[in-house]
């Protein structure tokens, strides 16, 4: 073939014009395809060459093989290898890869026998004009503006000094595209409309100013009429290639905006500086890699409009494709498959994961829901048919599930025995007089007015009588088909219940208190929890898929939920110390470090939980903090981990549960000194684990929302799909173990959580700020603020280590502007302390701004507010 075909090189053509001019020459020459060894290779026909333009050596290696197999005659060299980025900034890579390389090939070509050396340019080498009816032609003025046709300009000089025998053209090429897009201008201006940012509808130029563009295949086409026609052009040849019909950027986006949404984009005109400084900000002081760069700002009014008369003349070429016709292609590929899309023109594809296209006739899961709120026959019918349906694995999951409910019918069983236990307890119970309790018992039920202790403990008695025997007689319904949809709930309700109770009525009895807390806790847990679920989606169960589409890590692993857990025992654990004080059970609260006030001999947490603050409730509050644990550590080790879709209600109320219920425990933290004088350590520690909850559960809810938004699009019923969850059409199935060994469970559970250095130095500040009472000796109102603000400093820190939740840091530099400004509005603070609560306000305000170090995690369209 070799011998009867000329020979034409072609330098890095794997990439994407190198394979489509593969795709037009290959019918007319012998093409050899040079680019770096490994994967992508450059695609058949052509003959694939490891080529390094790095080194001499490297380059001599490949041009060596190249004669060996291919001998010392080539028809054409398309040398498209060259370094390329979009920073703007000067890298010694130009110089290295486009300058050097370029004169390592050309030196090495001189030995062979080469009738072209076809170098790709850029229009971009030219000096842009100032007005849409100015062109530029061949003889326009070369003056590039940044590090990439700088550059180029530098080659083509290098090129004409040592070109030697071998003709060389110079093929300024307009920007590339092709009909899914492949140029990142045009892919970024697409998807920043498709996905309606407001940055879309901001231009800092002229809103005519244009740009020529060109199609990958009247590129090719033109490539290929330069090499036919080799032998009639000119030694050294300039010549641009592209489109004359360049549209300005206004046009661009309302082309845009009516293909995607049906009309035109609106596009504002901004001032340049105020673009220069967003964009700084964006990539200088943020830490945002954001496509928008300061040069591209800086060359917002350029106008690139091409003059091809020399090209039309000399190759009798002429584009047969237009931007403008092809831009409703290229949005056309986008709605048909936007993941696709994004990876194509390498976008986040995390983005649109959701945003699939609306799916043809009803999805598995529509019909597909468990049997509440229907009668028997009704539910197993409709279970039945989801089952049956095509990738559901037929009446097989029917059997599964009915093997599930037998492994866990022992839960029920357990019930029965704990409301048996609950129902006798009564017969056990010491006598509970006023006599025989404590004088603390006595003394809260002066204190709170409370009816006597005779009545309080007999009305528990008769609750745990009959809780008992409901919880017996609803959990032998529960192993019933016919009751089974309801039953679990119902004994659901009851051990609520009974976490209420001994509060509402003041126990008397710790004993009492103790056993219905722990059988209130172990009857949800054996009826809602151990058991599947009754009402939850069949093709929801059925659905394997855990991770959800565009995450790369699904949020409810049990590695990511032990620690909730876990910190929910040691709230647990503080808050019933402290509620047997409040109830008068124990005469004494845990305090090693705080007194109090000296002239009170309760020390600072009994102060605390003594307080006119804490009597404002009708029932003791570290008891409702305790049923508030209970409930975060019952919530915490519910369901699969795809609950984030079988479970959005259960999700929904655990995010509830524990965001904004851990924000409420700081705020009794802020008001402990302020109102009351003192602290409380226990309070302090329990404050901290539920804050430190709140960052481990904001993914999961954050993926629960993306998955009701996206059943919304696709017109399934929003509430039936709140409550009972469905099957999703993207994410994967995630079989791993991560509670297998220690190394595993803390990577899974620290996905989507990162402590960079700012958020810690934000910490530490904070800390400092609750401190200053002590360490500068503020008083009064500046010792509150300080209090206050380093309070919230310490809780958008921590909560901010959440990556979905990053950009809360942003709330710091308000804590960080009152800092500096406090001192001087603010009575409490001599000159040091002033001049201390400025710097760290400033230091503050500092350290809000960078995003910090973040992880490889990608967490769908939320990917965007990861600022």
């Amino acid at each position: 073939m070799g011998a009867e075909r000329d020979v034409v090189f072609i330098t890095g053509a794997s990439g994407f014009i190198g394979r489509a001019l593969i795709r037009r020459l290959a019918d007319r020459y012998t093409l050899v395809g040079l680019d770096r060894a490994g994967p992508p290779d450059p695609p058949a026909p052509a003959h694939a060459v490891g080529f390094d333009l790095s080194s001499d050596d490297k380059v001599k290696a490949a041009l060596d093989e190249v004669r060996r197999r291919f001998g010392a005659r080539i028809a054409s060299v398309i040398h498209l290898a060259a370094y390329y980025d979009v920073s703007g900034e000067p890298n010694p890579l130009y110089d290295q890869i486009t300058v050097q390389g370029t004169r390592r090939l050309i030196d090495g070509l001189q030995a062979f026998d080469v009738g072209q050396f076809v170098f790709a340019s850029t229009m971009l080498v030219h000096k842009p004009t100032g007005r849409p009816d100015e062109t530029i032609n061949e003889r326009s003025p070369v003056e590039p503006t940044w590090a990439y046709p700088e550059s180029k300009v530098r080659t083509e000089a290098m090129l004409r000094e040592r070109r030697g025998r071998i003709p060389v053209v110079f093929l300024r090429i307009a920007g590339v595209y092709d009909d899914v897009g492949h140029s990142p201008f045009i892919a970024e201006q697409v998807a920043r409309i498709y996905e309606q940012r407001v940055t879309a509808h901001l231009y800092p130029g002229m809103l005519c100013a244009g740009q020529s563009f060109l199609h990958i295949d009247d590129l090719a086409e033109a490539v290929l009429r330069v090499v036919d026609r080799r032998r009639a052009l000119a030694p050294e040849l300039p010549l641009l290639v592209g489109e004359p019909d360049a549209l300005g950027y206004a046009e661009v986006q309302n082309l845009v905006g009516r293909s995607l949404h049906g009309e035109d984009w609106a596009t504002i005109r901004m001032p340049k500086s105020l673009a220069l400084a967003g964009s700084w900000i964006q990539n200088e002081v943020l830490g945002d890699d954001d496509f928008i760069k300061p040069w591209m700002v800086e060359q917002s009014n350029d106008h690139y409009i091409l003059d091809i008369s020399q090209a039309q003349r000399l190759l009798d070429w002429e584009p047969k494709h237009s931007l403008r016709g092809t831009l409703p292609r290229i949005v056309a590929a986008l709605k048909r498959d936007p993941v696709g899309w994004y990876k194509t023109n390498k976008l986040n594809p995390a983005l649109v994961a959701w945003q699939g296209p609306p799916a043809q006739g009803h999805h598995a899961g529509e019909q597909g829901t468990g049997h509440a709120g229907m009668s028997h026959a009704d539910g197993i019918g409709v279970a039945a048919e989801a089952c049956a349906r095509p990738g559901m694995g037929g009446h097989d999951h029917m059997a599964m599930m009915e093997e599930d409910a037998r492994q866990t019918r022992w839960a029920h069983f357990a019930n029965m025995g704990l409301g048996l236990w609950l129902a006798a307890s009564p017969l056990v119970y010491d006598a509970v007089t006023s006599e025989t309790v404590g004088a603390a018992v006595r003394a809260v039920t002066v204190e709170r007015g409370l009816p006597s202790v005779e009545w309080r403990a007999g009305v528990l008695m008769a609750s745990d009588l009959v809780s008992g025997l409901l919880i017996t007689v609803f959990a032998a319904l529960s192993l019933h088909r016919r009751t089974a949809w309801f039953a679990p709930w119902a004994n659901t309700f009851i051990g609520l219940w009974l976490l209420f109770a001994p509060l509402l009525f003041w126990s008397p009895s710790a004993a009492q208190y103790q056993n219905d807390l722990i059988v209130g806790g172990l009857v949800i847990a054996f009826s809602v929890i151990v058991p599947m679920m009754p009402g939850m989606s069949m093709a929801g169960m059925m659905d394997p898929k855990s991770v959800p589409p565009g995450w790369t890590f699904g949020p409810s692993t049990g590695a990511q939920r032990l620690p909730i857990a876990a910190m929910g025992l040691i709230g647990l654990i503080i808050a019933r110390m402290l509620t047997a004080y409040q109830l008068g059970h124990v005469d004494y609260a845990w305090e090693p470090f705080f007194a109090g006030d000296p002239a009170d001999p309760r020390n600072g947490t009994e102060e605390i939980i003594t307080s006119a603050v804490s009597k404002a409730w009708p029932i003791p509050d570290a008891g409702l903090g305790a049923v508030a644990y209970m409930l975060e550590i019952l919530m915490a080790v519910m369901g699969t981990r795809d609950r984030w879709r079988t479970m959005p209600w259960m999700v929904t109320f655990f995010g509830i549960l524990v965001i904004p219920l851990g924000v409420v425990s700081i705020y009794f933290i802020v008001i402990q000194p302020i109102m009351i004088g003192t602290w409380s350590t226990p309070a302090l520690i329990a404050a901290l684990a539920m804050l430190i909850m709140i960052p481990f559960a904001l993914d999961e809810v954050i993926a629960m929302g993306q998955f009701l938004s996206w059943a919304h699009r696709r017109g399934k019923p929003l509430l039936r799909t709140f409550f009972q969850g469905d099957a999703v059409e993207g994410g994967r199935e995630d079989t791993s173990d991560a509670l297998a060994s220690p190394a595993k469970f803390w990577a899974d559970t620290t996905r989507g959580i990162t402590l960079p250095w700012t958020l810690a130095g934000a910490m530490a500040i904070g800390a400092f700020l609750m401190l200053t009472r002590l360490v500068l000796g503020t008083s009064g109102a500046m010792a509150n603020s300080d209090h206050v603000v380093g309070a919230l400093t310490i809780t958008v820190a921590i909560i901010a280590t959440a990556e979905v939740a990053r950009g809360l840091r942003f709330i710091n530099l308000l804590f960080g502007a009152w800092l500096a400004a406090a001192p001087w509005a603010l009575d409490g603070a001599d000159a040091t302390a002033a001049w201390v609560s400025v710097a760290l306000g400033l230091a503050l305000m500092g350290l809000s701004l960078p995003r910090g170090r973040r992880s490889g995690e990608h967490y769908a369209s939320w990917d965007r507010f990861v600022l």
